[in-house]
């Protein structure tokens, strides 16, 4: 067996350890859990880290259970959070749980047999569990004392917002899965971000109070970005590992713009290749850093693992397009949906196919018909600089004339300005 701990540890993924849990992990196979909240239909990279964990927990040999949350997703965990979470209706968990399932079975290797995988669902016993059986059973092994030295409930309880009694019951109800996967699936060890410690720790503490068990305890270092803007963040929102909340290409984007000092640091965390590999791509990359070896070696490795390689090659085609030399033939094969995709936070301008029919002369089209430029001056200064291209052909005269037979897909006329700078033009 591969010692899992130290497997973190060489990737810089470990940040606490009860005592004895790497003797435990150890001695053979090891059944163990992580939880996942159901707070939208799709998970986002900042589950990865967890994911991944389970991913090393599996391929160490040991048997990695993924709870999905049916139950506490509808109460909300106050862990690093500053305000209490929208409370979910039991139609939207039930949505959200198909999707993340769907997901997770595309990292790990699910069989009841061996260490296969295998997703439970907190519902399935807290639905017949009412209040009173609750807090006679499992809220008595626990005193109030306990659970507010917590950071993650003195920090609320500090601030200005406070926390309503649910949200202070939630690390109760957690600590009770893991007493039932301990008591039911033989469950030895829960893992989660550092944020989790508290929680995990309530739950080896139930056990040991209520039954005399003995549980296990490891969590991952939260991942933080070198500029100290928050990981998995962008300008247009959290980055999902759904191809229809983000697309391939911008997940592809999101990876290959690492900075130099995070992706030292997420090559280790977000790929399964070795050691040594690593420690060789990072020599490359350092003798010629322009050349952004680490970057596309984690971006191509995490894009075909959470989507597919014909979505890496898309992405890649698509990165060519905008950035390098390719050529209009990409976009023919693509459809509307995805074209728009693409240009997404690029200017848009729409203009009738009508008035494109009898054609129209370059510098009316950008200055007036759209504005892309602001005036018939500017279109003929940029002309003359080489620095205009329509359809990735460089303009060369001002009397250039545009048709509705120069429509990409019968749709669009692609503008460069500069090497970077583009606007799409929607005919309709």
């Amino acid at each position: 067996m591969k010692n899992f701990v130290e497997e973190l540890r060489w990737r810089g993924m470990l940040h606490d350890i009860m005592p004895n849990t790497e003797e435990k992990l150890n001695e053979g196979m090891t059944s163990g859990y992580i939880g996942f909240d159901p707070t939208a239909d799709s998970l986002h990279i900042g589950h990865l880290t967890q994911i991944m964990t389970l991913i090393h927990f599996q391929n160490a040999g040991h048997k990695p259970f993924a709870l999905v949350g049916g139950a506490t997703g509808m109460v909300g965990d106050p862990s690093g959070k500053s305000d209490e979470r929208n409370l979910q209706t039991d139609d939207m968990v039930e949505h959200n749980l198909a999707g993340m399932k769907k997901q997770l079975a595309k990292f790990l290797t699910f069989d009841d047999k061996g260490n296969g995988a295998v997703m439970v669902n907190n519902a399935d016993w807290f639905k017949n569990m009412n209040f009173l059986d609750f807090i006679r059973d499992v809220g008595k092994h626990i005193t109030v004392n306990y659970m507010m030295a917590k950071d993650s409930v003195k920090k609320r309880l500090d601030g200005e917002t406070g926390m309503s009694f649910t949200e202070f019951s939630y690390q109760l109800v957690q600590g009770y899965d893991f007493y039932y996967l301990w008591k039911n699936h033989n469950c030895m060890v829960q893992m989660g971000g550092s944020d989790q410690w508290g929680n995990i720790v309530t739950g080896t503490e139930l056990i040991r109070r209520k039954d005399a068990g003995t549980a296990y305890a490891i969590t991952t270092q939260l991942i933080k970005k070198a500029d100290g803007t928050k990981f998995g963040k962008t300008e247009s929102g959290a980055v999902w590992l759904a191809a229809d909340k983000t697309s391939p290409y911008k997940f592809y984007q999101f990876w290959l713009n690492a900075s130099d000092d995070d992706v030292k640091k997420w090559i280790r965390i977000f790929t399964l290749k070795g050691q040594e590999e690593i420690e060789n791509l990072e020599k490359e990359h350092d003798l010629a850093p322009h050349l952004r070896i680490l970057q596309k070696a984690l971006a191509d490795d995490i894009t075909i693992r959470t989507h597919s390689n014909d979505d890496l090659e898309t992405a890649i085609k698509t990165s060519e397009f905008l950035f390098g030399n390719g050529t209009l033939d990409f976009l023919q094969t693509l459809d509307r949906k995805s074209v728009l995709e693409i240009f997404e936070g690029v200017p848009q301008f729409n203009i009738s196919k009508a008035e494109l029919a009898n054609g129209i002369d370059v510098a009316s089209l950008l200055a007036e018909k759209t504005s892309i430029f602001p005036s018939k001056g500017e279109v003929k200064k940029t002309i003359q600089g080489g620095g205009l291209s329509v359809n990735k052909v460089k303009v060369a005269e001002m009397m250039a004339i545009y048709s509705d037979a120069d429509l990409i897909n019968n749709q669009f006329i692609i503008v460069q300005k500069g090497k970077k700078n583009y606007f799409l033009i929607i005919a309709e």
